[in-house]
């Protein structure tokens, strides 16, 4: 997605979009897409960083809870130094910034999360963010 978006000028479009302050959002790798990385794995492959759009600073790890290597392979990366700090979110949770900055984490399910992910001294560290569940009435 991300290299035929370069491809046809789709990146530019958006970057233009984002700067003039449209809501832009997505799921999976369509949240991903935002960060400068995420971690992916097209059709099951292994996992592995991808280069993104870069609007964020840092990482971005969906399907944290959803899928049993997310976790651990992010946990990886980032201890590594292979990939930035940053975010991991678990199914139907999701993250809202404001001019770059994270506003809130929402959540469609009552006990989805979002968290931030940094190594810190040797260890992996993950904050977990207030999330808010969105309950229907």
């Amino acid at each position: 997605m991300l290299l035929l978006w370069k491809e046809w000028g789709v990146d530019q479009v958006l970057k233009k979009a984002y700067e003039k302050g449209i809501i832009l959002a997505g799921l999976s790798a369509g949240a991903i897409c935002w960060f400068e990385e995420g971690l992916t794995d097209p059709l099951n492959a292994p996992l592995y960083k991808l280069e993104c759009l870069g609007f964020l600073k840092g990482s971005k790890c969906p399907h944290y809870d959803g899928e049993n290597k997310r976790r651990s392979s992010y946990h990886q990366l980032v201890l590594e130094g292979k990939m930035k700090e940053g975010y991991a979110v678990d199914d139907g949770a999701a993250l809202h910034f404001v001019n770059e900055t994270l506003s809130n984490s929402v959540s469609s399910r009552p006990k989805a999360k979002s968290y931030i992910v940094k190594c810190v001294n040797g260890e992996i560290i993950e904050d977990e963010i207030n999330t808010i569940y969105l309950s229907v009435i």
